[in-house]
Parts: structure tokens; sequence; C-alpha cells
């Protein structure tokens, strides 16, 4: 053992400890969190706008402050990117992470001083509670590898923006830099499949034991790492036994990375943005994602069968239940208030409070009234293809409203690294899966409203070739799993 990891182990346990203080008191942690946000935030712009003076409880917020999407909220973070001070959160930002916006093109994400240490110190407290669990730390002797956009920073009013990943870059700990992969210039370069490229180029001959990404985009690496020698990625990087994600749900793509990989190798799963880190697998035998209550994020949960009607109900962490789709609603130290950021979580265990990702509010299909969501989808795909050798690289669907002839139908767009033997046999099943997962798509089946879904294969790296199209290869970017229109797939079936 090496010094490095005898320390790692002892760190570990310190993180561990400190982590099951507010973990085992929730409730006082939410508590804590939203009364020093108030506080904080009670002499800007919005605070004034809102009364936050006069809130002493959740309650008191919840009729002050509206539930605001990033259009909603748009008024006020413009004048945070023209450079004025105390809009939403006390002084001015130090970052602004820019994203992709669907309806008003870039978005401007601001990260304060209070709200950046909690972005590093997750991702750094997930490592430490699997070494904690399992007593692994040799893998920090070994190189790691981060998949991420690029750290080149611009400027706009004297404050610095770029993709959170690229800014999460300039803060890794100097324990941690000799470790690191690829090369500063490497991770600099904006076209992604040449920086793939040279990324296979650094890390081939390397000891790599850590490789952290969004599933869609390691696997791009993967499969040039056995294009460029022949071998399979375990054989590569022996040493290989840990791989972090987020973003995505790893189960479609687990397959396909252990054929890639040549064994089954430990998983990390995170739930970062550039609104927040909401939560990290603490547990290797526990399913879903530790939801940190403690991250100067005060979090309320609105049910999403609920969620478009006039008033629906905002519940706080006491008061949520197992098993239901909650719409995540957020208040952050970085000035975001009543923020719908879009993702729907559901709990997986109240004691800690453990959530799983179960799709996002505006990716669902409801064509026919079905509302189906991402994790339906998702299982429904994983449950079809179980004891088959049948492996899938990625997958879309949407509803098709007009066909030509017959009823309508949910129709599944999936590039597959392995095909079914039998079509038939596996459409039954996908279809047969999908009505387990959702009573109203049975529904729906069983009175002849809609036809059993539709199997459509798109080439080989048709997915890639999409995202190409459209500007947004690697980095952050992902393939929405449905549609409730054919925008997406239409596209696909041009290329």
């Amino acid at each position: 053992m090496s010094l490095k990891s005898f320390f790692a182990k002892i760190f570990a346990n310190k993180i561990y400890q400190k982590t099951q203080l507010w973990a085992n008191n929730p409730i006082e942690t939410q508590r804590k969190v939203f009364e020093d946000l108030i506080r904080q935030a009670k002499n800007t712009n919005f605070g004034i706008d809102h009364h936050f003076a006069q809130i002493k409880t959740t309650e008191d917020f919840a009729k002050n402050v509206p539930v605001r999407d990033y259009e909603a909220l748009k008024s006020y973070i413009e004048k945070v990117v023209k450079g004025e001070e105390n809009i939403l959160w006390k002084g001015k930002p130090i970052y602004f992470a820019k994203t992709s916006g669907t309806t008003s093109g870039a978005k401007y994400i601001p990260l304060t001083k209070e709200s950046m240490p909690f972005h590093i110190e997750a991702a750094r407290n997930a490592i430490l509670h699997y070494i904690h669990e399992t007593g692994n730390a040799d893998f920090v002797d070994g190189k790691m590898i981060f998949l991420q956009g690029s750290p080149i920073l611009e400027e706009k009013n004297g404050i610095q923006l770029g993709r959170l990943s690229g800014i999460v870059a300039h803060f890794v700990p100097k324990y941690l830099q000799k470790n690191r992969l690829p090369s500063w210039e490497t991770n600099c370069i904006e076209d992604w499949e040449t920086k793939v490229n040279m990324i296979v180029e650094e890390t081939y001959d390397q000891n790599m034991t850590v490789i952290s990404g969004i599933p869609s985009w390691v696997q791009m690496y993967f499969e040039k790492l056995h294009q460029k020698g022949g071998k399979l990625v375990g054989e590569i990087f022996k040493n290989f036994n840990l791989f972090i994600y987020g973003g995505v749900n790893y189960e479609p793509y687990r397959a396909k990375f252990e054929n890639l990989i040549g064994r089954k190798v430990d998983s990390i799963e995170l739930f970062p943005a550039s609104e927040g880190f909401f939560a990290y697998q603490d547990s290797q035998k526990e399913k879903g994602m530790l939801l940190l209550l403690n991250a100067g994020i005060f979090y309320e949960f609105i049910k999403s069968d609920e969620f478009h009607t006039e008033k629906p109900r905002r519940f706080t962490i006491g008061e949520v239940e197992l098993g239901i789709n909650y719409v995540l609603i957020i208040s952050t130290n970085a000035g975001l208030w009543g923020y719908n950021i879009g993702d729907t979580v559901q709990f997986t265990s109240l004691t800690p409070y453990r959530v799983i990702v179960s799709g996002r509010i505006k990716h669902y299909i409801s064509a026919f009234g079905e509302h189906v969501i991402g994790k339906e989808v998702e299982s429904a795909l994983q449950e079809a293809i179980i004891g088959t050798n049948i492996r899938i690289n990625e997958f879309t669907v949407a509803p098709q409203i007009t066909p030509k002839e017959g009823l309508p139908y949910h129709e599944w767009f999936i590039e597959f690294e392995n095909e079914p033997e039998n079509w038939e046999v596996f459409t039954e099943a996908l279809d047969n899966a999908m009505r387990q997962q959702n009573m109203y798509y049975d529904d729906l089946i069983v009175g002849n409203v809609l036809r059993k879904v539709v199997v459509t294969k798109v080439a080989k790296n048709g997915f890639q070739d999409y995202m190409k199209s459209i500007g947004k290869l690697g980095g952050q970017n992902k393939i929405p799993r449905l549609s409730n229109d054919r925008k997406i797939v239409d596209l696909l079936n041009k290329i």
C-alpha cells in the first residue's frame, strides 16, 4: 500500500463520518440551509422584490417565490450578465456556466464563491465514499481521465464563462495534477473527434485506473482505443477498475461497456448540473444517489403529474414519499430561486434520502395521454434484452401520430451493436415491458388506440452523426431518451 492510498483511506473515513452528521439529520440540515439562503439574499434585488425580510417559513417562501425556469428568471439573469451586483445573490458571480438553451440561445448559469466549492467537494466525496465502503484505494496511484469540455474560458463584463466541466478543470487539486490526463493542451481542443483521437494517443500506454465521463462519449473513446490496438480496454488498461459517470443512465450502456472492457468494473454515478451538484452514489450496495442536503441548496419537490396544474403543492424533504415521480425545484447560494432545472427524480430511500433521476419534465411522450417518462423506456429496454445477446449503443423514442396506415404507435430508433436474432420476439418483448412500466400505455394498447411499438434500426454511428450535424458532438451533450414530437427522429431519418 502506498502512502497516498493509506492517507486516502484515512481521509475517506473522516469524510464519511462528517457526511453521517447531516445525512442523519436531514430536516434540520435543510432548515439551516433554507434560513441561511434567505438571510444572505434578503438585500438583493430579488430578495427585496420577493419580500425575503418577511419570509420565516418554507410556506412563506412558496407563497412569495413562484416556480420559474430559466426563461422566467431571465430578466434578473440578464442584469447579472451585464455586470450588475446584488441582483440574485450578494455581489457578483465568479463564473457563468454557459449551456445550450432550447428557446433563447445560450443560457448563463451563475456560479458564486459560495456555490463553487460544493461542485468540487461533491465529486471528491463520491470517490471517498467508494474508498470507505470498499477499502479499495489502490487506484489513486494510477492515472485518471475525465472526459470533459475545454477549460478555455471567455470573459463577459468581468466574469469568466465556459462549460461547467471546463470551469471545474481549473479546480483539480494539486495532489491529483500528476495523475490526471489528458494534457491541458489536448483538453483545450474544441473539436470532439480530434480531441478523442488525441486522448487515445496520450493514454494508450498509461496505467489508467479511473475513467470518467458521460457514457455515450466514453463509449466513443473505448471504441477508438480498440480500433488502435485491436485489444479490449481491460487488456490495454489492466488496472482500470472504476468508471465514474453522470448525465444519463448507465444501464443501457452497461452490457456494451463490459463487452468493450472485457470484464465488469465498479461504477459511481453522479448527479451534477450547472445549477448545482445534487447527489452522488454513496454505496455500491444500495440503489440511488445520496441527495446532498448540506450543499447550499434548498430542495422542493412537485409531483410530476400535478406539475402543470394551476397551483401544484411544493413538498419539502420531510414530506416526500418513495417511488413517486417528482419535479426537482431548487433554490441555491448561486442565486437561483424556486428554479425548475427540468429533471424529475424518484426517492429510493428515505433513511438516508437517496434518489434516482427518472427523466426530464420536458422529455416525455404523452401524445395520447400516456405520459411515458425516461426511466420507463430505459427500464423496458433493459427488460427486453435480458438473457439475449442484444447490445444497444444508443436509442430514442418518439410518437408516430399520423402513420400512412394502421393505428398510431411509439417508434423506437435504436442503434444496435448486436442486433436481435428474431426481430418479432424482441419487438414483442419490448412492447410487453412498456405495458408493464406504464399502465396508461397498456390501456391504449388494450383499447386499440395504439398498436405495438415499431423498432427502426439506426445505422452505425448514426446518433454521433446526428449530434455532429446539430453542433453538439461530445462534451456534456446527450441524446434525449424520448420526445413528444418527431423533430429529432426526422433529422435521424435524413442521416
